[in-house]
């Protein structure tokens, strides 16, 4: 069975992703960077539907179990219904399921939070009782830290969705992650980007992830010129970080590793019943 650039099905690389704007943006971009490699092979997407975009009902971090945007799209892999996972590294836990390899990071985006405010007003401008909308546990704990005056609501949906609701009024503002406004061209709705010193980012935040079977040596040889070798190794600090205290979207945690010549710096904050406790190591990754 053929495709159609005349290519045994067989030798095709068909990727595996979630079907909001975002997810789709970064699979398109995925496939560009595969396509732009001298002989590539046709790409195919496949977008997965998971559990993370049916249950809108509640938010996330008042649910049991992990994964739940990416449980759907590794056991596609893992049954061979796709060969590439291509996944926001932030939500990829990190114990990746067995018979699966991490086999690129790419180049980090933006990792900082954004804030975007009906009228232009910054964060310390919002008045008091001001509605914000956030569906994160960790931004609501920082946030709160900094106005505990505002009033936290629920938001949940895709990006595109999020805005349309503060558009029409339902929040005076809501908080998003930087890097996906700037990867759907929404960059000039941002009315602030918060210091990362004061608002911490989500592990591995801004960071495309992409997984493949652990055996699957031929698309692992496609993704190489693809990894980002200091963004794997960032991402990699503040993912070991996350497994040491067991953290996921239930724990308000949040870390950014940067790096400093041969060094790696990493950050981390975490708030546990409205206390903060605030780490930082510097040290020379291993290679």
């Amino acid at each position: 069975m053929s495709d159609p650039h005349g290519a045994p099905r067989s030798q095709q690389l068909r990727i595996g992703t979630r079907a909001s704007a975002l997810a789709l943006w970064q699979a398109h971009h995925v496939e560009g960077l595969i396509r732009a490699l001298a002989g590539a092979p046709p790409v195919e997407l496949i977008p997965i539907s998971t559990t993370g975009d049916e249950r809108t009902d509640v938010p996330l971090w008042a649910v049991r179990g992990r994964a739940f945007f990416t449980k759907e799209i590794d056991r596609a892999l893992l049954e061979g219904r796709i060969d590439l996972a291509v996944h926001s590294l932030k939500d990829l836990p990190t114990a990746i399921e067995a018979g699966l390899t991490l086999a690129a990071v790419l180049r980090r985006e933006d990792p900082r939070d954004a804030l975007l405010s009906r009228g232009g007003e910054r964060l310390s401008q919002l008045p008091r009782g001001a509605r914000l909308g956030t569906s994160s546990l960790r931004r609501r704990a920082f946030l709160t830290r900094a106005r505990p005056d505002l009033t936290l609501l629920e938001l949940r949906g895709n990006v595109p969705t999020r805005l349309e609701r503060l558009d029409r009024g339902d929040y005076d503002a809501i908080v998003l992650a930087a890097a996906g406004l700037k990867r759907l061209g929404l960059e000039h709705r941002i009315t602030q980007h918060l210091p990362p010193e004061e608002f911490p980012p989500a592990v591995s935040q801004g960071a495309i992830g992409i997984c493949t079977r652990a055996d699957d040596r031929r698309s692992q040889d496609w993704l190489k010129p693809l990894d980002h070798l200091a963004t794997r190794l960032a991402t990699l600090a503040e993912r070991s970080l996350l497994e040491r205290i067991e953290g996921g979207c239930q724990v308000p945690l949040g870390a950014l590793a940067t790096a400093a010549g041969a060094d790696l710096h990493l950050q981390a904050r975490a708030r546990r019943a409205w206390r903060a406790r605030q780490r930082s190591a510097c040290g020379s990754p291993r290679t």
